[in-house]
């Protein structure tokens, strides 16, 4: 995947448009139907595309405009899931709760789930792209199952139909596919009983890089409260980077911006590519380019350069368009400023 020196990117989500959803809000509505639904979605991409480019973003997603949560767009198209058995659970360990499909039988994908939006995205930019899907840990996280019966086994059922849909899109011209993991700053043991097997399965055989976003979520108050627990340090990569280290998946992408993740811990994910969140998605302060740049600087203390894409720290769909436009193109800037600094120019 060749390209520049600290290659930027985004986690994945940006805002929708409020014509086209109810804007900072999660699980939001369509506010078209049909044929219009479909259209405003691909209008919506084609915007989301629209600020990456002019902010100067080097790896650009589609915003998951298409899809109404992250993990919504992967299992609504999964047979054995039913929706019309809703039901209200805690997620994340009791974080908050959300109200989730059944799972009522064993999982296949109806066909594929994501090529045709990976199709028009690719046709619609030269630059490379990165397409994003819920990690198997985190759906099993956010389902209800009656079928399984363990946690561990519905994660390896998800994680063979992601590898399917994941192999596809890697074929359709997808340079970068990542996977979304917030679970496993949650459940440390189920990490390393079944978890990063489940992420290798995930992308064992892609044609493409795979990266695993782990973050500490939204910018939502229950993950802002969540965080005033975690103490002085956030040591939880702690525990899943080694794992990491050793896994096939080629790259990490974490939360390193506003946080109080100590940054010596990348030192942990050696070999491994490091997209780092350089922009805080809990606040509505737009960073200074040079606040972004004093995050990498810290980074290229404990990695390499050619191994850093700074990026945001998680989804940026809970704020306003205009912030999140604002941080892409401080992310762009401060980058950089970086970059010279290295160049010697």
């Amino acid at each position: 995947m060749p390209g520049k020196m600290l290659d930027t990117t985004i986690a994945g989500s940006l805002p929708k448009p409020a014509w086209l959803a109810t804007p900072r809000t999660l699980w939001a509505p369509w506010h078209l139907e049909g044929a219009a639904l479909e259209e405003g979605k691909r209008d919506a991409v084609r915007l989301a595309l629209r600020d990456q480019e002019e902010a100067g973003i080097d790896i650009i997603t589609d915003g998951e405009q298409t899809r109404r949560h992250f993990v919504w767009g992967f299992v609504e198209r999964l047979e054995g899931v039913d929706f019309s058995k809703m039901i209200t659970i805690g997620i994340r360990a009791d974080r908050y709760k959300a109200e989730v499909p059944t799972v009522t039988a064993p999982l296949r994908r109806k066909g594929p789930i994501h090529s045709d939006e990976v199709r028009y995205l690719r046709a619609q930019t030269r630059q490379r792209i990165k397409f994003t899907m819920p990690g198997p840990m985190t759906i099993a996280d956010t389902i209800h199952d009656t079928q399984y019966g363990s946690r561990a086994k519905l994660g390896m059922a998800l994680a063979a139909l992601l590898n399917e849909e994941a192999r596809e899109l890697a074929a359709l011209g997808v340079d970068v596919i990542q996977l979304d993991e917030p679970a496993f700053n949650v459940y440390m043991d189920e990490v390393r009983d079944w978890g990063i097997a489940a992420l290798e399965a995930a992308v064992e055989g892609l044609a493409c890089r795979s990266v695993v976003h782990i973050c500490y979520g939204y910018g939502i108050k229950a993950n802002k409260d969540w965080k005033r627990t975690l103490g002085h340090e956030w040591r939880q990569y702690e525990e899943t980077f080694p794992l990491l280290a050793a896994s096939r998946v080629d790259g990490v992408s974490l939360e390193c911006a506003g946080s109080r993740v100590p940054v010596a811990l990348l030192g942990l994910l050696a070999g491994k590519d490091v997209y780092l969140g350089a922009v805080d998605v809990a606040s509505e302060t737009v960073e200074t380019p040079e606040e972004v740049a004093k995050v990498i600087r810290g980074a290229l203390r404990h990695a390499p350069a050619h191994r850093i894409f700074p990026c945001t720290n998680c989804g940026m769909v809970p704020l306003p368009r205009e912030v999140s436009r604002g941080k892409l193109h401080a992310l762009a800037r401060g980058t950089e400023l970086v970059r010279r600094e290295l160049l010697g120019s």
